[in-house]
C-alpha cells in the first residue's frame, strides 16, 4: 500500500536539507493576546524552533519523504 503524507503536518513542519534532517517550525501563540507578553517572549516566538525529540518520531511516521 502506497505511503500518504499528512497534510497538516506537511505544512506546519519544514525538512532541513543535509545528512542530519531538523524539523523547523514555528512558535505556537503569536495570534492574539500579545499585548500582555513581555517583549522579550514576543520576540522569542517570531523564531523558528527544532522539534523536540519526544514529538520527533510521531513527525516522521507523518511525514514519509523525510
Amino acid at each position: 500500500m502506497k505511503l500518504k503524507t499528512h497534510q497538516a503536518t506537511a505544512k506546519k513542519v519544514k525538512v532541513t536539507k543535509g545528512k542530519k534532517k531538523k524539523f523547523i517550525t514555528r512558535h505556537a501563540g503569536q495570534d492574539h493576546f500579545n499585548a500582555r507578553e513581555s517583549g522579550k517572549v514576543t520576540r522569542h516566538k517570531r523564531r523558528d524552533t527544532e522539534i523536540s525529540k519526544a514529538d520527533l518520531r510521531n513527525i516522521k511516521r507523518l511525514l514519509p519523504y523525510s
